[in-house]
């Protein structure tokens, strides 16, 4: 059942995301992605909030399935730069504050290196 909660919770994050960032390219533009950095901004915030309310004595505490469809189905499906985000916070709150850079530095770079390969070996499949 827990699956289910999940892919619903993803299913409306996933459209969420698509809807909000289509909205912002045609009002705004495409210059710079607008739309995807107000997806990331906006996602961060709902995970910093709904990670409040789960933590011990939060209104989420009690409700793990409500957590998941929340947490790990809207927010990951609508970004999973809040995933991200919510982790490097933990990280620096908990006394890591290297190890939250750390992770800043490698997930930028390595997904970026990741993203240059990936469209490298993409081309190598397309036809001319």
């Amino acid at each position: 059942m827990t699956y289910l909660w999940i892919a619903l919770g993803g299913a409306v994050g996933s459209v969420a995301r698509f809807a909000l960032a289509t909205f912002i390219a045609r009002r705004f533009g495409d210059n710079l992605p607008w739309g995807t950095i107000l997806v990331n901004i906006t996602g961060s915030f709902l995970i910093g909030v709904l990670a409040a309310l789960s933590e011990s004595g939060g209104r989420l505490a009690g409700s793990i399935n409500l957590q998941r469809f929340l947490i790990v189905g809207i927010c990951g499906g609508y970004t999973t730069f809040s995933s991200f985000s919510v982790q490097t916070l933990d990280l620096a709150r908990s006394g890591h504050v290297v190890a939250a850079g750390l992770n800043v530095v490698l997930s930028v770079t390595l997904c970026l290196v990741a993203v240059w390969c990936g469209h490298l070996l993409g081309g190598a499949f397309r036809e001319n």
